[in-house]
C-alpha cells in the first residue's frame, strides 16, 4: 500500500472542515431557512477589528441575527463625506435602509490599540491608518497616555461615534420616530464585563448592575466623560 499523505499543517483548512463535518450538519436548518427566508437581522453590530472582541460571544447571538462591521477602533465616518467613502459608511446605510434593523451597537473595548494610536502616532507610511485615527481626535485629552486616560478615551470615543451617527439622516429619523436604538459598549476584557452608556448618567455603567442595555445619545455627552 502507497504511504498515507503526510497530514496538512494548514490550521485554517483543519478548521474549514471542521466546520463543514462538526458544527455546520447540527445547524444545517438554521442555514437553509437564512438562505430561503433572507436575512432579518435586528442588530448592527460596528465593532473595533481587536482579535479579542468576540461579537457573538459577548451577545449570545447565533447565524442570522447581527449585521456586523468591523474597522480599526470602532469609529464612524462623518455622513459629509470629509474622510470619504468608506466601507462603514455603506454598512451603516445597508442595516437602516435596506435590512431595518432595530438596534446599532458601537463596542469600543479596553486596551485599545487605535486610541494607544491616536495619542502616539502611527507609523509613517501607514497612511490611511493616519487619516482614518483622525475621526477619534475629538475624544482624546489633553494629557499623556496612561492606563486612566486611555480608558476614559476608550470610552469617550464610543460616545463620539454614537453622536456621530445622529448626524446620518436616516438614524436619525429612526430614532427620533422611536423605530431604532442606539447602544454604546465598552468591554473591558480582563473582566469579561461591558459596560453600557447611560445617556442620563453620561457614564458607562456594568452590564451586571444596568437595567438597560445602553442609551442615546441625543444631546452631546463627550464633555461628562472627562470628569
Amino acid at each position: 500500500m502507497p504511504p498515507a499523505p503526510p497530514e496538512s499543517s494548514d490550521e485554517l483548512l483543519h478548521r474549514l472542515q471542521r466546520f463543514h463535518a462538526d458544527y455546520f450538519p447540527l445547524h444545517q436548518q438554521r442555514f437553509q431557512d437564512l438562505v430561503a427566508q433572507g436575512q432579518h437581522p435586528k442588530t448592527l453590530f460596528i465593532g473595533c477589528s481587536d482579535s479579542r472582541l468576540v461579537p457573538y460571544l459577548l451577545t449570545g447571538a447565533g447565524p442570522g441575527e447581527l449585521f456586523i462591521v468591523r474597522n480599526v477602533g470602532a469609529l464612524v465616518p462623518s455622513y459629509d463625506g470629509s474622510h470619504g467613502l468608506h466601507g462603514t459608511m455603506a454598512g451603516i446605510e445597508f442595516a437602516v435602509l435596506m435590512l431595518h434593523v432595530k438596534s446599532i451597537i458601537v463596542c469600543g473595548h479596553s486596551h485599545c490599540g487605535a486610541i494607544r494610536t491616536a495619542y502616539e502616532g502611527a507609523p509613517e507610511e501607514a497612511k490611511a491608518l493616519q487619516n482614518w485615527l483622525r475621526l477619534v481626535d475629538e475624544a482624546l485629552l489633553p494629557v499623556q497616555p496612561c492606563p486612566e486616560a486611555l480608558l476614559r478615551t476608550e470610552q469617550r470615543s464610543v460616545v463620539l461615534q454614537l453622536e456621530r451617527l445622529m448626524d446620518y439622516p436616516m438614524v436619525r429619523r429612526e430614532v427620533e420616530a422611536g423605530r431604532l436604538k442606539l447602544h454604546g459598549w465598552h468591554y473591558v476584557i480582563e473582566e469579561g464585563e461591558v459596560h453600557v452608556f447611560d445617556v442620563q448618567r453620561g457614564d458607562f455603567v456594568p452590564a451586571s448592575r444596568s437595567t438597560h442595555s445602553g442609551t442615546g445619545p441625543f444631546t452631546p455627552h463627550v464633555e461628562h466623560l472627562n470628569e
